[in-house]
Order: C-alpha cells, then sequence, then structure tokens
C-alpha cells in the first residue's frame, strides 16, 4: 500500500497513493458513514481547477483526489520526485472498491448517466460480483435541481440504505455535485467520469499500451472528435507550458484555500 500524502500539482492538491490506499480510505470511511469527496483526475479534470477560481475552491476542499491520467502521475515525479508505479484510474478505482464493497456487504448508489446506461451497468456489475448490493440508481436530469428537489435526493439516497455513491456526470459537474452533496449524504462520494458507460459496454476504452503511454486522450479524441477536440487541442500544451512553470518555479500558487465558498448549482 502507498500513500506519500498530498502534493500541490499546478495549485490543486493530488494525492500521490496507488489503488490499495485509495480504496482502503474511501471502504473505511464507508463502514464509518463519514462523508469522503473523492475524484479522479485527469488532465482536463485538474485544468478545470486551475482555469476556474470557484471550481479550484471546491477541489481544494476534496478529501482525495486521485492521480486519473498518465500525465498528472507524471507531474507528481517531475514536480515532486515522487515516483507511483501506476497512475489511479477512476473505472478501475471503481471496479476495486465494488469488489470489495460486495465483499463486506456495503450497499452502494449509482447516480447520473441515463436510465439505458445505469440499466446496463447494474447489469455488467451484478455479473462482475454477484454478491455487491445496489441500493438504487438515479439518473441524471441534465439540468440544476431546485433545493427542494435536492433535498428529496439526499433523502431517496439515505433511504436506501446506500454505504457510498458513485457519481458519472462528466467533468466539472460530478465534482461540483461531490462538494455539494458530500457532507448531505454523510458517505463516500465517488466521482468516476466515464466509469459508467466504460463499464455498461457502451464507450470504448483505450487499449492498455495506450493507457501506459498516456495516449488515451488520443484515443478518446479519435472517438469524439467534435466534442472534444477543444478539451485536448488546448488544454494539453497549456498544462505541459504551466507544469515547466511550476518546475522552474514561475508558477507559485500554493494548495491554500482562498477566495468565498462558490454558489450553490445543484446540479442532477
Amino acid at each position: 500500500m502507498i500513500d506519500y500524502g498530498t502534493f500541490n500539482v499546478l495549485g490543486i492538491p493530488i494525492a500521490a497513493v496507488d489503488y490499495e490506499a485509495a480504496t482502503e480510505r474511501i471502504i473505511q470511511a464507508a463502514l464509518e458513514g463519514r462523508p469522503l469527496a473523492v475524484s479522479a483526475l485527469a488532465v482536463h479534470g485538474l485544468m478545470t481547477g486551475v482555469l476556474d477560481r470557484e471550481h479550484r475552491y471546491r477541489l481544494r476542499h476534496f478529501d482525495m483526489l486521485v492521480p486519473d491520467g498518465q500525465p498528472v502521475r507524471w507531474a507528481l515525479r517531475w514536480l515532486h520526485g515522487v515516483y507511483l508505479p501506476d497512475r489511479v484510474y477512476g473505472p478501475t478505482l471503481m471496479l476495486r472498491v465494488c469488489e470489495r464493497a460486495a465483499r463486506l456487504g456495503l450497499p452502494i448508489y449509482l447516480f447520473g448517466a441515463t436510465s439505458e446506461i445505469l440499466e446496463a451497468l447494474c447489469d455488467r456489475l451484478h455479473r462482475r460480483f454477484p454478491q455487491l448490493r445496489i441500493a438504487g440508481t438515479q439518473p441524471s436530469r441534465f439540468r440544476q435541481l431546485s433545493p427542494a428537489e435536492a433535498e428529496e435526493l439526499v433523502r431517496q439516497i439515505r433511504k436506501s440504505g446506500a454505504a457510498l455513491t458513485f457519481v458519472g456526470l462528466g467533468c466539472p459537474r460530478q465534482e461540483v455535485w461531490a462538494y455539494e452533496f458530500r457532507d448531505a449524504l454523510s458517505m463516500p462520494v465517488l466521482a468516476v467520469g466515464a466509469a459508467f458507460a466504460f463499464h455498461a459496454g457502451l464507450l470504448k476504452q483505450a487499449p492498455p499500451s495506450w493507457q501506459r503511454r498516456g495516449l488515451e486522450w488520443l484515443y478518446r479524441l479519435i472517438q469524439e472528435p467534435r466534442r472534444l477536440w477543444k478539451r485536448y487541442v488546448l488544454l494539453n500544451p497549456l498544462y505541459l507550458t504551466l507544469i515547466l512553470a511550476q518546475r522552474l518555479g514561475m508558477w507559485p500558487v500554493g494548495v491554500e484555500c482562498d477566495g468565498q465558498p462558490p454558489q450553490r448549482r445543484l446540479y442532477g
């Protein structure tokens, strides 16, 4: 188990952990009924916090941000000399947490995506982990919720008996959701991005060789060029430039919390 602590990557606190340490933290919080906001950040997720002051505030108040993308893992080594044998990929982390939850009898809740994706996801998770208890699911309404709707959603999830919640709304909405609902739910909330679609079998993952080389972004860009070209063509070079600036001492942003809490968005 590897847990070297938390390190500043462009002002965002990234946890230098492996899968075992991350899973252990999540499961322990679930057993204790303790709130825990977790997200797996690739370059896009990290840069969203770098470029948006309000979202940076949210990310700095997460309990654990794991290095989902290889370039984020590499940044820990370039900037801080911290070597991790592998990244902590959100879809893989989700499966590891589900495996532990199934063994321990901890029910899970799935929030986000569409009814079609959730139905396929539940079927595949049950086939992979027959003992896994899925306490409930709720597709996204793809809009902001009213305060009354948000309260009802919290009531439904808590009433379901779930011990932890997975959120698949896409970045940055899922991180906003996890930040805003963590304390009300009083359980681990994991923002896992495209993991729902991957594990439902509706979106192909990059081949392992591409993933090891940090080329998953290119694979996804080839799959969805119109939707993703701005994300990767613009953000990736900027990320590398800013990492170099931090390495040279020209990016002095710390990880202290700044400003006032952002206004609630209540995505749902």
